[in-house]
This record gives C-alpha cells, structure tokens and sequence, in this order.
C-alpha cells in the first residue's frame, strides 16, 4: 500500500544515494528502509503535563501514530509549547497564552517545511493551541486533520454539576464574605476531575466545534470527551484517514473558504461560545488569505438563533452535548433552518451537509433546539461601534439578559488594579468598570479578564454593572462584558479618554458602546493620555509587542 501513496515531500529527504546521511540518522533510532520509504506524517502534539487540558495528549498521540502506520505511514511526533488560560488566569502569566497562539503556529510552520512531512495531524486541546495548529497547518497548505482532545468531564458538588467557572466565581464569592474557606476548598477539590479542557462551552470547546464545522476536524469527533475509551478510536481513525487526505491531496486551502468560516462562525453564535471566537477565525482567515473582517460576525449572528443551552449562560456542558448528539446535530439545526453552506467539503471528503445530514439525535435531549424554537431569536455574539470603539468591540450576548446599561466609569489601568478594587468591595451597582492597557500591544498579550469578571458575579454584581475593556474575556465569562475595544489604549484608542465619573452608555439593541463627551474633549484628552511603561523591552513579549495589529484585525502578527 505504503507504494501507491503519494510522497510529495518526504522523498526529497530521504530518497536516493545523495540522502543516505538522512537515513543514517533514522535508521539509528529505529527507523527501517521500508519504513523511510512511506508518506511520513507529523504528528504535531501540544502534550504539557503542565495543565489537565492537554494532559492526555501524550497517550492520544500513540493511537494516532498506530492509525497511521496501519494505513500505510510513517508517523513522526513533534511537540509545541502550550499555555493553560485556566491556571494563569489573573497573573502576568495570561500575558504569555494569546502569544503562544503565534508560536504554535510557527513550530508547525518549521517543522513541517524543515522535515517536508507529507501530511500533517495535529493535536490540541487547551484554548491557543486549538487556533494555532490550524493557523499553522492553514499556512503550510498541506494535507492536515486537527484532532481536538476533548472535554473534562463535569465536576459534583452538592448534588449538581460544576465546571472550573464555578470555582472563579466562588472566589468573588469568597472575597465578600459569602462563603467560608472550607466552601471554598470542598468546590476546587472535585471541580476539575481529570484531564481534558474546561467542560462548558468556553473557548476550548467552541474552536473545537467551530473548527468541526469549519470541516478541518472530522465530523463526530470533537465532542468526545477527553477520558471515553472512543477517543482512543476516534484518534487512531484519524491516523488512518489522513492517509486518504494525502492519496486525495485536501489541503485546508480546500477546506477553508469564505463560506466555511461562515458556517464556523454559525456554530460559535449558535452554541453561545466564546468571544475569543472572534480573534481566532479572523487570524485564520488570514492565513488562508481570505477577506473576512469583524462586521461578518455580526452579520451572521443576526441571522443565526442561539441553539444550544450551553454553560456558562445555560445549563449544559459539552458531555451533555455529546450524549444529546454533538457538533453534527447543531450543524443538522442549522441545516434545517437553511444557516449552513451545505456543500463546504471537509476532510472526511464529504461535504458538511452530508456530515450533518446523519446526524443521530438522543431521544429527550434539551441540550440543542430547533431553528424553530431557539433559546433566542439571534447568536450569542454582537459586535458593538460607537465614540468608544471605532474599530469595533465585541460581546457575548449570550451570557446577559439585559440589552442596555447606563452608569458612570471606574477606569483602570491594569487588570491587578481593577481586581483589587473588586476584592475591597469598591465596584458598586450601576458601575461601569474601565480596563486599559491589556489589549494585544498594550499588556501585551491581551489577556482575558476571567478572574475580574467571576469575582464581580461572585459578589453579586454580574447583573448589576457593565465591563469595557481592550483585552479579551475567557469564553467562561458571563454579565454585560465587553472585550476588544479597539483601537486599544496604548494605540490611541478613544477607550484612552475615558476618566472616573465620565458617563458610558451600552446599548446592544442598536450595537452601540459610546462615551458623553464631545469630540473635541475626547481628541484632547486621547492627545494628553501617558498610558503607563511598556512592561518588556526584549524577548518574545517585546517583539510580539512590537509586531501584532489590532484585535479587530484578529490580533495577528
């Protein structure tokens, strides 16, 4: 079989008498003639054992390889860095997670051209890795499958169950005196029970489902959870089926067009997903030089209904989603209500229609509704204009039920500065909460604002205040927040004008996020405003500092 296969690149490594120093080496760590002479395949493994997320990659991995070698390949595993959002939520250690998206992507570019490997699949799990491998396989143009590595399984306290939200939150909850440290610690010790990305529809699983849909994952795939014996099989399947990917050459330039990001963003409006949904197919579609700019999110979520009642502003958790039918069911949904692009190919070679098409429903599932009795009339994200955010800012309708919010601005400087003020009890209702200096140049890294933003629900203020900032939330963020002002702060962005006691006014009906003040006093305050020492001046925070464009821009370097 390994003859019939084509070796579009591998041949030129290790093919010929001029290539022998290349074998030499292989051969010594176990590789034979035979072996050298199939389609080798990267394996790009985003495995730490420093995070739960991608804990299991590692042993994902083996299954893939055997599936490759079954078919006729040569697997060979290579690693990427891979920052946990979860575990360093709230330290300068978030300013390192939106940067390792880029180096993700570059480790696979390098790698891929630096061994020529014929096809590609990648592994991923916790919420940068995700976009990155498919940033870097969409760069490579080469034959590629993403492998998601599924979902933790929720945790159980007091006879319900809870996700890694419910512990940020019981850190406001904490602060205001609410609950006791044994509360506390009873709920962290069960609310992460093994290894898999956080369980609601955060930002891990909303790329996982965005990209199902997308088609660069295969259908049925990403919603099985993290620690099911059938991931094991769903893995190796997938060593097997790239193989064909090769022999039939679909490459992502075929996979990913205008119209299947279109369907991607369907499914991120249509399960109530993550913001940073946004930043991450805005960076793709530039990868695969497509014209996609920030107002066809607002587009299709317009025209989408939210569908799925999915945490962190519903009820359910991605198992949940995976017993009731998984990705495939809401792209049926959106089939029937005639939302998707039907005839988008994916990398199983059949078309996402046909995916969808045998979708199999669990009979009594509440999870997913029909286009015909959604949860709400329009998707779980809008993107916002107005004097605070000419290049748009966006927010997760999803997670709020109010439409408008009128209060006076607590500005501040850095995310420790707004979650201290948060911890003293200083945030009263009616507020609306300013954070500057944490956009993509700016912090930089654009780090998310989970830690302030749970604190806040914590305390019982969720519903009571709004947020507006130029970095980004976690896909676990719920209440009126509002992320990506852009332009940002430290670029001249008007969101830079803003001071204490200035009046904000939010109005999601009409998409607008505006200050009180005239023109002219917003020009002469942005022309005086010092924003605070840029926090590097060498490394790969400075560089990225130095080269990455605006949030609207998909915060791409």
């Amino acid at each position: 079989m390994s003859q019939e296969l084509p070796r579009p690149r591998s041949a030129a490594v290790f093919d010929g008498p001029d290539r022998a120093a290349a074998r030499a080496y292989m051969k010594g760590i176990g590789l034979t003639d035979e072996d050298l002479s199939k389609p080798t395949i990267g394996i790009a493994n985003t495995w730490t054992d420093a995070m739960p997320c991608n804990y299991g990659l590692r042993d994902l991995a083996e299954y893939v390889k055997e599936g490759v070698r079954a078919a006729g390949g040569t697997p060979m595993e290579f690693n990427t860095v891979a920052i946990s959002d979860g575990i360093t939520m709230g330290t300068k250690g978030m300013k390192s997670s939106l940067v390792s998206r880029e180096v993700v992507a570059d480790s696979i570019e390098l790698m891929a051209r630096g061994y020529q490997f014929d096809a590609i699949v990648a592994l991923a799990a916790c919420d940068k890795t995700i976009p990155g491998a498919v940033m870097g396989v969409t760069r490579i143009d080469i034959p590629s499958i993403v492998l998601y590595g599924g979902s933790i399984k929720p945790g159980h306290y007091e006879g319900h169950d809870v996700t890694i939200l419910d512990v940020f939150e019981a850190i406001g909850a904490h602060s205001a005196g609410k609950i006791t440290d044994e509360e506390l610690t009873a709920l962290e010790d069960v609310a992460s029970p093994g290894f898999g990305a956080c369980g609601g529809q955060f930002t891990a699983n909303t790329m996982a489902c965005a990209f199902e849909a997308l088609g660069i994952s295969p259908a049925f795939s990403a919603m099985v959870p993290a620690e099911d014996v059938q991931k094991n099989e769903v893995a190796k399947g997938i060593g097997e089926m790239v193989l064909g990917v090769l022999a039939d050459d679909i490459r992502p330039s075929r996979v990913i067009t205008r119209k299947s990001l279109e369907n991607a963003i369907a499914t991120v409006c249509a399960t109530g997903g993550s913001t940073n949904a946004v930043l991450h197919l805005l960076a793709i579609a530039r990868e695969a030089g497509i014209d996609l700019d920030i107002d066809v999110f607002e587009e299709v979520s317009r025209r989408t209904p939210l569908l799925a009642d999915m945490k962190p502003g519903g009820r359910f958790v991605a198992t949940d989603l995976h017993r009731a039918g998984g990705v495939p069911l809401v792209l049926k949904r959106l089939s029937e209500g005639s939302l998707l692009n039907d005839d988008e190919i994916t990398v199983t070679g059949k078309t996402i229609g046909e995916e969808a098409a045998v979708a199999e429903e669990t009979p009594g599932q509440e999870v997913v509704r029909t286009a015909a009795d959604p949860l709400k009339a329009q998707g779980g994200l809008a993107i916002l204009r107005g004097n605070i955010c000419p290049d748009g800012a966006v927010v997760k309708v999803a997670g709020t039920e109010r439409t408008s919010h009128t209060g006076p601005a607590r500005v501040f400087e850095s995310e420790e500065d707004c979650f201290a003020a948060v911890k003293e009890g200083a945030i009263e209702k009616g507020d609306v909460v300013v954070i500057r200096n944490e956009g993509p140049a700016g912090g930089p890294g654009m780090r998310e604002m989970l830690q302030v933003t749970a604190a806040l629900v914590g305390e019982g203020l969720g519903e009571h205040v709004a947020l507006l900032t130029d970095g980004r939330f976690s896909g676990a963020t719920r209440g009126l927040m509002i992320g990506h002002v852009a332009p940002e702060a430290v670029k001249g962005g008007p969101i830079s004008a803003i001071q204490d006691g200035d009046t904000v006014v939010v109005d999601l009906d009409d998409r607008r996020l505006d200050v009180e003040l005239a023109p002219e006093v917003i020009a002469e305050r942005i022309a005086a405003y010092e924003p605070p020492p840029a926090p590097y001046d060498r490394g790969v925070m400075a560089k990225y500092a130095d080269s990455v464009s605006s949030a609207s821009l998909g915060a791409i370097t």
